[in-house]
């Protein structure tokens, strides 16, 4: 009888709101972050372009799980262009496609921005993780193949110039929803305003409710001595699920649940979980927490919560 391979590392659970460095790809970083805090698995929760610094969740074990939330959560982004030459890949790594003299004033950069806040259709760079008949975009730019990207619909909430050092560079402020290219903003504010530009700098400030007050840089990780003192930097599990209302369970309810059977809810836990509800949320979904934290994502029907989602922490 074959024996089952063995998985490297310590059951590490959580999340990591990582700082990432300029010129380090987010596969990179996953790994660096993986093999510092000896977990046995790991991954992010939204890519990070290597020219791009900031705030890149990394999830251990049984937080993978919720790595969607993650990545559909609000981001916020500071950026800045740099006008006189448009890329093809809309950033400064890129080959310049064109040049202009032309530079806007920042009061028509703000002016304009007003039409990319709210509900907007985006055709995403073509150097993009985007897929085209099973190939990466970003692949088949490379190869110099001719294809054409679909837009789609994303949500900027707010887009707003905070500094304009000189005439070259406009540093932006903007919120988005999921699905958003900060390298798209930089193309189509450029053709609206009748220049060329491309992104010089980015940085990615928020992503739901990882933040960089709570960050840490690979540096800094390093410099801890162990692994079991770089897992004390971890978030919780649930970090991710914030929009997601808790239901409390009774004593004992948690290894049930986690065998996938459903449990009766007390009458007091009913009433906690529809008020912390969203009062646009039309959908049953429950985060179940005991003392020692989240136990399982569910639906809650009928005063009883049904586990679709199961923690083993």
């Amino acid at each position: 009888m074959a024996r089952s391979r063995k998985r490297k590392g310590e059951p590490v659970h959580g999340w990591l709101a990582l700082d990432k460095p300029i010129d380090m790809t987010s596969t990179q970083a996953v790994g660096l972050c993986k093999r510092l805090l000896n977990a046995q698995k790991a991954g992010h929760g939204g890519t990070l372009d290597p020219l791009a610094s900031g705030i890149l969740p990394i999830a251990f074990g049984e937080a993978t799980k919720t790595s969607q939330w993650a990545m559909d959560a609000q981001k916020e982004y500071l950026f800045t262009i740099e006008w006189g030459t448009s890329t093809d890949t809309q950033d400064r790594e890129g080959e310049v496609t064109a040049r202009s003299a032309a530079r806007p004033a920042r009061e028509a950069v703000a002016s304009a921005l007003d039409a990319f806040v709210g509900e907007i259709e985006q055709v995403p760079p073509r150097f993009s993780a985007i897929k085209v008949k099973g190939e990466r975009a970003y692949d088949l730019a490379r190869e110099g193949e001719d294809f054409q990207l679909q837009g789609r619909p994303v949500t900027v909430y707010s887009a707003e110039v905070t500094d304009m050092p000189d005439g070259d560079h406009t540093t932006i402020h903007v919120v988005s929803g999921k699905g958003f290219y900060v390298r798209a903003l930089a193309r189509d504010l450029a053709f609206d305003l009748g220049c060329e530009g491309h992104i010089r700098t980015l940085r990615r400030t928020r992503v739901g409710e990882f933040t960089l007050d709570e960050a840490i840089t690979p540096q800094a990780l390093e410099a801890m001595e162990t692994p079991q003192a770089r897992q004390g930097a971890l978030l919780t599990l649930e970090t991710a699920l914030e929009d997601v209302p808790p239901v409390e369970l009774a004593a004992g309810d948690a290894p049930a649940i986690r065998q996938g059977r459903t449990v009766k809810l007390l009458p007091h836990a009913m009433e906690n979980w529809r008020a912390d509800r969203r009062s646009a949320r039309e959908d049953r979904l429950a985060l179940a927490m005991d003392d020692a934290g989240a136990v399982a994502l569910g639906e809650v029907r009928a005063g009883q919560f049904r586990p679709t989602r199961v923690f083993q922490t």
